[in-house]
Formats: structure tokens, C-alpha cells, sequence
């Protein structure tokens, strides 16, 4: 890319999201901090500045429609164009409730932000995208979403239950699948591919960072690992739907 890499993350105020930002600006990129509050935002930008960064924040609730229309003209009208999409926002409200149980409520907030707000706000950047000479989208997926996983008794994820959370990120790796096959098809220069980043020592579905690493949870920077790379690589394969030991099965 001999444009200026512009790059916005969904999520950014803390967790993966912020240190997907940092990493990827101590390697150049124009970091645009995506999130839904403005003062927590801010204050991720300023933690950034404080280590080298420099970052936009972009006020975005991914389930916001006003939000996300105002976020893409703000991005249109400061750089003109965006060189990469990363769909890092993302939430898990089942507290491993059985699925003959788990209210279809509970589902509808996990589908909402994981997979509804996933689409909206790439569709709504997929023009900004289009003008870049070549573009990326990374959505943050999971092993548990992976039909096939799920049935495979050695899988890490065998026994996890959270069927909101699981369908959601199931459907967002389709959609991945389909709008790569679309882009492709019309010689679009934008890759779209799903990563897995593990289980994270963050405050992710409610859980605290300590809790969860005690649990083997990895570090941020060994979480985000996949990410940065296909967000850093000179090419890379559209479709497909990795982690850091390989190909995870859709």
C-alpha cells in the first residue's frame, strides 16, 4: 500500500482492541480508536500518545445506526479513504446458561453487537474501502463459533456452552465467507477473513483479566498476534479463518 494506512478498530477502549491499536501504530499505521464511549475513548487515545502512538478517536456504537453513518463521514471527510477494517467489538451476555434454557433475548443482545453491528458497519465503510488501492477486513471471530469444533471431542471448545455467543461469531464467520466470495468476484482489491484469537486475559463476557488468565488464558499481545500479522503483511489469502497455530475449521 503506497497510500498512508489507515486503520480503524472497532472496540479500541480496551482489552484486544487497544493493543491491536498499539501495535499496529508503533508499525505506522493511522490508528482510528472506534468506540462507543467518548470518555473512555479519549482516554485510549491519550494511553497511545503516551506510548508513541498517535491516534483518532471515532465515536462508534456498532449498534447505532446514526452512529456508525456519522463515524463513516467523518472518515471520509478527514482521510478520504480506509485501508483497514478490523470488526474487533464483540460481547458474550449467555453466562453458560444450557441451551434449552438460555432465553432467545439473551441471543438477540449477542447477535446485535456480534454479528448485526459487524455488518452495519461494514457496509457502511465498505465505499471509504473500495477507494483505498487495496484494503482489508479482519472480523474478529472464535474457535466456538465453529460448527465443527463443537463436535469434536479434543476440540478446546467441546464442552463450552454459550449458544448466543457461539451462533453469533457462526454467522459473522458466513458472513466473512460470502462477502469474501462477493469481492472477489468483482476483482475488489479488499481481502475478508475471520481470526481466533483464543481465550484472552481481558474483562471479555464479564470476567476479569486475573480470573481469566489463572483459567490459561493467553496475554493481549499473544491474543491479537493473528491479527496484527494480516494486518501487516505485504498479501495474504482472502476467506479464511485462522489463528496463531493455523487454520481453525469453519
Amino acid at each position: 500500500m503506497d497510500q498512508q494506512t489507515v486503520t480503524l478498530i472497532t472496540g479500541t477502549n480496551k482489552g484486544m482492541g487497544l493493543e491491536i491499536a498499539l501495535e499496529l501504530g508503533q508499525r505506522g499505521q493511522t490508528i482510528l480508536v472506534g468506540a462507543r464511549n467518548r470518555e473512555r475513548g479519549q482516554a485510549a487515545v491519550t494511553q497511545l500518545a503516551e506510548q508513541g502512538v498517535q491516534a483518532t478517536f471515532i465515536q462508534l456504537d456498532v449498534t447505532d445506526a446514526t452512529s456508525i453513518a456519522q463515524a463513516a463521514q467523518q472518515i471520509k471527510t478527514d482521510y478520504g479513504y480506509l485501508s483497514i477494517l478490523i470488526n474487533n467489538a464483540g460481547a458474550a451476555f449467555d453466562q453458560h446458561q444450557a441451551p434449552a434454557t438460555l432465553p432467545t433475548s439473551v441471543m438477540r443482545r449477542d447477535f446485535d453487537i456480534n454479528f448485526f453491528g459487524l455488518i452495519d458497519v461494514t457496509q457502511a465503510l465498505l465505499p471509504l474501502l473500495l477507494k483505498a488501492p487495496a484494503a482489508r477486513i479482519i472480523n474478529i471471530s472464535s474457535m466456538m463459533g465453529s460448527l465443527t469444533a463443537s463436535l469434536m471431542p479434543g476440540a478446546e471448545t467441546y464442552r463450552a456452552s454459550a449458544v448466543g455467543y457461539q451462533a453469533s461469531k457462526a454467522a459473522a464467520n458466513m458472513f466473512t465467507v460470502q462477502l469474501a466470495k462477493q469481492l472477489a468476484a468483482t476483482d475488489a482489491a479488499i481481502t475478508v477473513n475471520a481470526v481466533d484469537p483464543g481465550m484472552v486475559a481481558t474483562e471479555f463476557g464479564g470476567s476479569s483479566a486475573a480470573t481469566a488468565q489463572a483459567r490459561g488464558a493467553k496475554t493481549p499481545a499473544e491474543g491479537v498476534a493473528r491479527t496484527v500479522a494480516l494486518a501487516t503483511r505485504p498479501t495474504i489469502d482472502t476467506a479464511t479463518f485462522t489463528n496463531t497455530h493455523g487454520i481453525v475449521p469453519w
